[in-house]
């Protein structure tokens, strides 16, 4: 009995490590995707991202074993419900990615599941790390042997049996999930611009502009080198340039937009010590991109051959060809050539 339970034990360390490895996983390859707009990248780190959330579900019956042994379980001590609610949230957020997947862009009780799924998983954090501290899994030598190779490489190949066969479902129903971008997004909206959501980042909102009194502004080097109303802005829109707004909501549209290249704002010489452009908003949003960017960021006016409406950033928006949704800032309110690199700010707006 006493080896047998000594075999058990070691059983659930290895399913707990595996465990806690797959959370990990999933959630560093869940932002890298967030950030990543490039169609080869994105589409390798969406594979491992969703590979890791299912591999997930195929260790819930060894979990389950362990739960079931659990003295604080049996017991129904509260000391249980830091992995009670864990579990709960890691579901949720496993279940409402696959629903994303599978049903395409869409509301649910006013939520949509991209939605659901990051929300649940934020949430899971602080969980994780007490459930983590309370039940430590310390690394050990045999750790690192051919068996755990074996074992990891067999839980490899499950991870892509469940991605193959969620990936069979959609094809086969002709789901949504069929057509999704490599990031994941579903389409909605391309050549089409009121058909596009209006979406904005955490808790920025459409603000209320008078455009009597709006103006852009540029700065280089502590000085403004340009201040443009409506009017003056309107006049030298004549750039044009196809773009995918790829949004972190999970959808996507591919448009035609037409305003000003940012780099025809600028001066033809740049100060020797100049490393970031930033855009700002008039709510504050503000995303700080490398000089390099500039060739692909218009100041655009127009999508798709219509003024801009507010809820998608009139009267001018930053398209940045390449990036994600979140480098688009809407309602731009001045642009600051700056001598701080490019990646001096948060990964991911605050704001």
């Amino acid at each position: 009995m006493g080896r047998e339970g000594g075999v058990r034990r070691r059983a659930g360390r290895r399913t707990n490590v595996a465990l806690l490895v797959l959370l990990f996983l999933a959630f560093a390859t869940g932002w890298v995707a967030f950030g990543t707009g490039t169609t080869t990248p994105g589409r390798v780190v969406t594979v491992l991202h969703g590979a890791a959330g299912l591999v997930l579900v195929l260790l819930v019956p060894w979990k389950s074993l362990i739960v079931r042994r659990s003295k604080a379980f049996r017991s129904a001590s509260w000391r249980a419900a830091d992995g009670v609610a864990l579990g709960i949230l890691v579901a949720v957020s496993v279940l409402a990615g696959v629903v994303h997947v599978l049903g395409g862009f869409r509301t649910y009780a006013g939520l949509t599941p991209m939605q659901a799924h990051v929300g649940a998983a934020v949430l899971a954090v602080p969980f994780a790390a007490v459930h983590v501290f309370r039940h430590p899994q310390r690394p050990r030598r045999t750790d690192l042997s051919r068996r755990t190779l074996l074992r990891a490489l067999g839980l490899g190949g499950g991870a892509a049996a469940a991605y193959l066969a969620v990936e069979g479902v959609a094809r086969g129903l002709s789901l949504p999930g069929q057509d999704r971008r490599a990031t994941g997004s579903h389409e909605v909206g391309s050549h089409r611009p009121r058909a596009m959501p209006v979406t904005q980042w955490a808790l920025d909102a459409v603000p209320e502009i008078d455009r009597a009194t709006w103006r852009l502004r540029v700065e280089v080097a502590g000085r403004q080198v340009a201040e443009l109303d409506p009017d003056a802005l309107l006049a030298m829109a004549t750039d044009e340039m196809e773009a995918v707004l790829d949004c972190t909501g999970g959808w996507y549209a591919d448009q035609h937009w037409r305003g000003v290249r940012l780099d025809r704002l600028l001066p033809a010489s740049l100060p020797p010590d100049a490393r970031s452009v930033v855009a700002v908003s008039v709510t504050g949003y503000a995303r700080r991109l490398p000089l390099r960017d500039l060739p692909h960021l218009l100041v655009a006016t127009h999508v798709a051959d219509r003024p801009l409406s507010i809820g998608h950033g009139a009267p001018a928006r930053l398209v940045a060809q390449g990036r994600r949704g979140f480098w688009w800032v809407k309602w731009l309110d001045h642009v600051v050539v700056d001598t701080r690199p490019w990646w001096w700010q948060p990964p991911f707006p605050l704001q």
